[in-house]
């Protein structure tokens, strides 16, 4: 089987995996869980904002070793999930599913914000603490304390491996390759020496541990959305006349695509769902175990008070930053969903903010791809040296910490089809430990969000 061959086998399995498969468990999961803790994400959703603000800090408050305060918890998982999948996610879903997409995706958000809040409580229920003080926790400690024995060993053990795989090295050989071909297109830097650059400044706040993650972190995420919300404003105050049309074409195309598209590029309900869907849930990564690693380290009275501010993360994600980008590319008159050849992903993203940024709209599109992916780059590494130290000892980060660095300068250097559709399908296989523990341990969610004590035995 040749390298073409194959990459295509695994590119249909991962179809399957997510099309098939997870758009309904996670959906289905994030609809249990609304319901069983009497819509969280509503009833809670100002408590979230209130605590975020009253515990704003950047100067990284003392959280125990290897722990955060609950803000730097925070944008450790925003720094994960807002990533490129912000800008050609939402590029790709309209083009695959028209404006419609976009309605699904608000919706599959809104679901998903109440499963994240089960995911930030379970991780601080049973994350650890060393008697060195390190604080650790995430999805492979649930799964353990629910389920014994064997097949506890197994499921942990089988997102430990996907997620150190999918995240930690063929996800972010994605994320260089994203960074070095905007600024090769932007700029015309060869992409090696923009590999070896984020490379080098990756291994720095590597070796520097949680702490120097943490730090990064909390600095980096509010700067590079307030950039990218400045900049996706800026165009829409521009294009303020097709703002009110393009809304409507959201929600008339969710529920009858060919009144706003017309019947000839074959778009239908089924394609916005699917799309919108997807590409929403891949980006907010709720259900999927990544973002839990980072809230098991917040330090907070009750594991609740993380749950809260796990659900601004997703609201971050796709109402405002994913939404945005669909405006700004729905407002430029760049669309084309469905025609054959027509612009799609970033090629769609950056034709639309150069429609009205002329010419710097690359460069934008270029140092907006750098923060998200690199953001992305250092929250990923971090969800799987978790695992890692789980599953190996600590011995075992360095590494870890080398694999990934030589992970970064070759994905910047060479796009593999093969890579990059291991990358969905292993993000595919480890949701699925995630969600059978999420649903065995949705009652202690539902106890959680009821405002009772869960943390006694």
């Amino acid at each position: 089987m040749s390298m073409d061959q194959l990459a295509a086998a695994v590119k249909s399995i991962s179809d399957v995996v997510w099309n098939g498969l997870l758009i309904y468990l996670l959906v289905g999961t994030g609809v249990i869980f609304t319901i069983r803790t009497r819509f969280v994400q509503v009833r809670k959703f100002g408590a979230g904002w209130k605590r975020l603000f009253g515990n704003f800090s950047l100067s990284g408050e003392k959280a125990g070793k290897d722990g955060m305060s609950p803000f730097q918890a925070l944008t450790t998982a925003i720094a994960a999930q807002v990533g490129t999948g912000n800008i050609a996610g939402a590029a790709t879903a309209l083009y695959a599913g028209g404006p419609g997409a976009i309605f699904w995706m608000w919706l599959s958000a809104f679901f998903g914000m109440s499963t994240i809040y089960g995911e930030a409580v379970l991780a601080q229920k049973y994350k650890t603490v060393g008697r060195d003080g390190h604080v650790t926790g995430g999805p492979i400690y649930y799964i353990k304390a629910r389920f014994t024995g064997k097949f506890g060993k197994f499921l942990a053990g089988f997102f430990s491996l996907a997620i150190i795989f999918a995240l930690g090295f063929t996800g972010n050989m994605v994320q260089a390759n994203s960074i070095s071909s905007a600024f090769q297109t932007a700029f015309g830097t060869p992409t090696i020496a923009v590999g070896i650059a984020c490379a080098v400044v990756a291994a720095f706040i590597f070796l520097g541990g949680v702490g120097r993650i943490a730090s990064v972190t909390e600095k980096l995420v509010p700067v590079m959305a307030c950039f990218y919300i400045v900049g996706c404003v800026g165009i829409l105050i521009i294009n303020h006349a097709a703002i009110i049309p393009a809304l409507r074409s959201v929600f008339v195309a969710a529920f009858d695509p060919q009144a706003v598209l017309g019947g000839a590029v074959g778009i239908t309900v089924q394609h916005a769902m699917r799309y919108g869907v997807a590409r929403g849930l891949f980006s907010n990564e709720a259900g999927m175990g990544s973002t839990p690693h980072a809230h098991a380290l917040a330090k907070v009275e009750k594991p609740q008070d993380q749950g809260e501010i796990a659900i601004v993360s997703v609201f971050i994600d796709t109402f405002v930053v994913l939404t945005l980008t669909a405006l700004v590319v729905l407002t430029s008159g760049q669309l084309q969903s469905g025609v054959p050849g027509g612009l799609d992903g970033t090629a769609l993203a950056q034709a639309a903010f150069n429609t009205t940024m002329g010419s710097l709209g690359n460069a934008f599109v270029a140092i907006c791809m750098l923060f998200f992916a690199f953001s992305t780059i250092i929250g990923w590494y971090f969800f799987g040296e978790t695992n890692v130290k789980a599953l190996f000892g600590p011995k075992a980060v360095k590494i870890y910490a080398a694999i990934v660095v030589v992970c970064i300068v070759i994905g910047s250097a060479l796009k593999v089809d093969l890579v990059w559709n291991l990358s969905d399908l292993f993000n595919g296989l480890m949701v699925f430990p995630n969600l059978i523990a999420l649903l065995a341990l949705s009652g202690l969610v539902a106890k959680a969000a009821r405002g009772e004590d869960i943390m006694k035995k």
